[in-house]
């Protein structure tokens, strides 16, 4: 069965973006597991195995796509737990088109 781009980012997008926002947002910005889980909206067990790669194990090489995500991480830091799902569509979208076949979305295209 065809998977639809959403599902697609859902079960590999996600997770890889929430584990570099947890990096960014711990190395950054000084916060600890549970500030970073509180902010994201994530269990601090989530945190814990994005750091130890149990979750999101897979690395971004692209600078530009990292580049992005510390820029969501600042967007967030500076407006708050409501901005997150939003940086997190935006950083979605730009990963879709840089997976290996890109990924094509009638709604957010």
């Amino acid at each position: 069965m065809l998977k639809t781009p959403c599902e697609y980012m859902q079960w590999h997008g996600l997770p890889i973006i929430r584990k570099e926002l947890v990096k960014s947002l711990i190395k950054n910005y000084g916060l600890n597991q549970k500030e970073t889980a509180r902010i994201l909206g994530i269990t601090p067990a989530a945190v814990s195995q994005y750091l130890s790669k149990k979750r999101g194990n897979i690395d971004i090489a692209d600078q530009n796509i990292i580049s992005e995500i510390n820029n969501s991480a600042e967007t967030i830091i500076s407006n708050g737990p409501s901005s997150v799902i939003s940086e997190i569509c935006r950083i979605c979208c730009i990963l879709k088109k840089h997976v290996e076949q890109p990924l094509k979305c009638e709604v957010s295209d």
